[in-house]
């Protein structure tokens, strides 16, 4: 004779399977050209959890329609075998969609088809910003914000391009920087042209740009930090030209804490304040939670951010 208990727990993975394909769903309907214009990482994952209903699906409606418990050994080892199974869907699915990504706006993504000044060139890995018409000797790789379309930084970088510079837009997988510690190494391996580096980012994108210059100081020469601050200790490179442009009313990044990491930055560091400016500024993405109440537009922002951009740029390349 069946128990109740028996019943109930056999219906476990029916419901792990409906929750896996109600959360693969929702993302896919909600973010479908960030899944498919960024690093495959992220909706390979989410597909492939979908997917998990075909095997959970069947064996759940068998155990159902039995009223069979299954499993052999001790009620206490089965036990703890299905509280790690709904512990363990419950956190992949939790990771999958706080990983869901902020996207960018349509302005940003009509600045794909590049402008008269800047070639936009779109691979799985990588968003590449080149001048038009001109050779150029630096470059700028730059590492996204944590879940932010790649997207979302091409009107700040494509008015930094149009300046004379290459910029080259990490997508990395999953969305966080630290998935793509390594990526500037292509990066320099396939523009052997480019003859002065500068790698930055935003958030934790910065963060995680400031361990490359850490880790490469034969290849890196500058170091852009946006609305961020450094992982390691780089006092002592007076060899690496830095600049870090954050806003007054970043909720994320509050100016204490970017002002607090210029003790780890080389002397005389320049910190470029941009009055009003919120974390969001810093890419095309729209609000983000958590951070401050803007007290200037986005666009009067960004003009001040690509300036302070430019100059350490230049300042790198011109030695």
């Amino acid at each position: 004779m069946t128990t109740p208990t028996a019943r109930r727990v056999s219906y476990i993975p029916l419901l792990l399977s409906v929750a896996a394909v109600a959360v693969a769903g929702w993302i896919w309907l909600t973010r479908p050209g960030v899944l498919l214009a960024g690093h495959p990482a992220y909706p390979v994952a989410v597909t492939l959890v979908g997917a998990g209903v075909l095997v959970l699906l069947p064996l759940a409606l068998r155990r159902a329609g039995s009223g069979r418990v299954g499993g052999a050994g001790p009620r206490w080892l089965r036990l703890l075998g299905r509280g790690v199974l709904i512990l363990g869907a419950v956190l992949v699915l939790g990771v999958l969609v706080w990983l869901r990504p902020f996207r960018a706006s349509p302005e940003a993504l009509r600045l794909l088809a590049g402008t008269d000044a800047v070639t936009v060139t779109d691979s799985p890995t990588r968003l590449t910003l080149t001048p038009s018409g001109e050779e150029v000797t630096g470059g700028l790789i730059f590492q996204p914000g944590a879940r932010v379309d790649p997207r979302a930084y091409l009107p700040l970088l494509s008015d930094t391009a149009a300046q004379g510079h290459l910029v080259v837009v990490v997508e990395q997988p999953f969305g966080i920087g630290f998935t793509a510690l390594g990526a500037p190494a292509g990066v320099i391996e396939d523009h052997p042209q480019i003859e002065h580096w500068t790698v930055g980012g935003h958030s934790l994108g910065g963060v995680v740009a400031s361990r490359y210059a850490e880790d490469h100081p034969d290849e890196i020469d500058g170091l852009l930090l946006w609305a961020s601050y450094p992982l390691g200790d780089l006092r002592g490179r007076d060899d690496l030209t830095v600049s870090t442009i954050y806003g007054s009313e970043d909720g994320l990044a509050p100016p204490a804490d970017v002002e607090a990491g210029l003790a780890d930055l080389p002397p005389d560091t320049p910190a470029v304040e941009i009055e009003g400016a919120v974390h969001s500024y810093f890419g095309d993405y729209g609000e983000q939670p958590g951070d401050g109440r803007p007290g200037v537009s986005r666009e009067a922002a960004q003009t001040q951010i690509v300036r302070a951009t430019a100059d350490l740029l230049d300042s790198v390349e011109n030695g």
